[in-house]
């Protein structure tokens, strides 16, 4: 059954099912959903679908949501999906000033003459000639990865040092090639919540260090992407360089930041994006995490833990760690 958290504006989109029935795009105002399926004339299979059409469809969701007069289902007698299924994710890594700051701290040598004043101060030093100079940092994800986002997130047996890292998710209107900076934001349809879960044990290859970094073993478990509950349009967040930022394990708050904090606001990372790859309708562009990390605590995930994520206006996802069984 869905989480009543309410998003920001007139409306929001999701991917959403009866009780063991077919998925369906929904528009979601309120309390209650619209299946787009059945209400625009030609029929779209899933939200991805609405997206392609996206300059035409919004205004028509603007007329179809304030029709009372629709086949309108209560949304608290639906199960909530991820919001869509995009053919490519793009995760922006070491993004926030403050979590990177954190992260080189922690992980500085043994030996390191500096006091940890010294080390933050020179950190941040680099960070911000970094924003003013320097290019995003981007890898790909996998799609498989994703789930719902009131849905069991399974903790890999081989995953030694499983962490969260809640994110705001750009959601990508229409195809996008070498575009400016100045006009990237016209390409984004909506946001939504990401929730990019890192095993932190293998994000650095053992057997051969010069290789670096290995996203694919440490980021793309099933499940390791808790995505939604829905895509706020563009329209409705006013500044999405100015949102709040929270994740908390068990009721505990752990990360509590501002997207101000981003070296490379939305706009940036898509057209670095475009730059290379062609974005298309329904892709994501993941914006990074703050600080607050398990790693940062030193308190990983483990089997019972529960995960509730909220960025404003976008709502609130709730998600439970279920522990793998390893082998025998």
């Amino acid at each position: 059954m869905a989480t009543l958290a309410q998003p920001v504006g007139l409306f929001a989109l999701g991917t959403l099912s009866a009780p063991d029935g077919k998925r369906f795009p929904g528009l979601v105002v309120r309390d209650r959903v619209l299946d787009l399926s059945q209400a625009l004339a030609w029929e779209p299979a899933d939200v991805r679908s609405v997206l392609e059409r996206w300059e035409e469809t919004l205004p028509v969701l603007h007329t179809l949501a304030g029709e009372a007069a629709l086949e309108w289902q209560r949304l608290d007698s639906l199960r909530v999906h991820a919001p869509v299924e995009p053919r490519q994710i793009f995760q922006s890594g070491a993004n926030y000033r403050q979590h990177v700051i954190d992260l080189e701290v922690a992980h500085r040598s043994p030996d390191d003459p500096r006091t940890v004043e010294e080390a933050r101060a020179e950190i941040a030093a680099v960070m911000d000639r970094r924003a003013a100079e320097d290019l995003p940092y981007v890898f790909i994800g996998l799609p498989s990865a994703i789930t719902g986002p009131y849905d069991d997130v399974v903790l890999p047996a081989w995953a030694e040092q499983p962490d969260w890292e809640l994110e705001l998710a750009a959601v990508i209107a229409r195809p996008a090639h070498r575009v400016s900076v100045d006009d990237a934001l016209e390409y984004v349809a909506g946001y939504t919540i990401a929730n990019d879960l890192t095993d932190r044990a293998t994000v650095f290859r053992r057997d051969m260090k010069a290789i670096g970094t290995d996203w694919l073993r440490s980021k793309n478990a099933p499940g390791f992407t808790p995505l939604g509950p829905w895509i706020v349009p563009a329209e409705s967040i006013t500044d999405p360089g100015d949102l709040r930022v929270t994740l908390k394990l068990n009721g505990k708050t752990m990360q509590d930041e501002s997207t101000k904090d981003m070296l490379f606001g939305i706009a940036r990372l898509v057209s670095y994006i475009s730059q290379t790859a062609r974005l298309l309708p329904g892709d994501l562009v993941l914006t990074g995490s703050p600080a607050g990390n398990g790693i940062h605590w030193g308190r990983l995930l483990r089997d019972g833990d529960v995960m509730e994520g909220s960025i404003t206006g976008l709502g609130v996802q709730r998600t439970r760690c279920v522990a793998e069984e390893a082998d025998a």
